[in-house]
């Protein structure tokens, strides 16, 4: 696996490095100091696996940092690994177009279990922001449920396949449709839902038992 780790502080860069090192022997990890330094590693190396960013850099305004890889680099997952652990601002980093979300203070367990996560395509947050309602503006599981509610059991195929990690010629494959039905598909998805990425989706929704929802049915009956 090849790594990028973007952080302006020399003590915590190594602190995941060997995090890195010792959860995924032999891979191979770049360092960055500051988003330009970040930007021209990235470009550089061209096999990125993935990027663990620290949202406050010196430099950096809010997200922006975010928004600049995720535009140029748009298919290398980012995993945020910040200081700043607010539920608004996790949201907003999922909404931004992050994989995941880890605060610095977890232990090496729960890094090393989000980084397996993104890697196999998922989107991982920590269990106290399992919440829909950590949503912008609060939403409630109520209201999330409706908004489920209103898509075709099609599109709750295709979303149960999202949550799954699924790409989307995975999904079109299993589902034996075209690929562009199953991106139609995801932009309707997302436009009930009221979110901007397929990321945020599987957020807003990982609180609710999503398997009742699919099949009215519950695992056990």
């Amino acid at each position: 696996m090849h790594f990028a780790i973007i952080d302006d502080h020399p003590l915590f860069r190594e602190a995941l490095l060997t995090t890195v090192h010792v959860a995924f022997p032999g891979s191979i990890v770049e360092e960055a100091d500051s988003l330009a330094a970040a930007c021209e590693v990235i470009a550089r190396s061209r096999t990125i696996d993935m990027i663990l960013l620290d949202l406050s850099m010196q430099g950096v305004t809010g997200f922006d940092g975010l928004v600049r890889i995720r535009t140029q680099f748009p298919r290398v997952p980012i995993l945020v690994v910040s200081g700043l652990d607010d539920p608004q601002i996790v949201h907003e980093a999922i909404r931004c177009g992050a994989a995941g979300f880890v605060p610095k203070a977890s232990g090496k367990a729960l890094l090393t279990e989000a980084i397996a996560e993104v890697l196999g395509g998922g989107v991982f947050l920590p269990k106290e922001y399992r919440r829909a309602n950590v949503g912008r503006g609060g939403r409630s599981v109520e209201d999330m449920q409706d908004r489920l509610r209103s898509l075709t059991p099609a599109q709750m195929r295709v979303l149960s396949l999202v949550k799954r990690g699924k790409f989307n010629k995975q999904i079109a494959y299993e589902l034996n449709v075209g690929e562009s039905t199953i991106k139609a598909h995801i932009s309707e998805i997302m436009r009930k839902l009221g979110v901007a990425s397929r990321t945020q989706a599987v957020i807003e929704t990982s609180a609710l038992d999503f398997d009742v929802m699919l099949t009215g049915r519950r695992p056990d009956d």
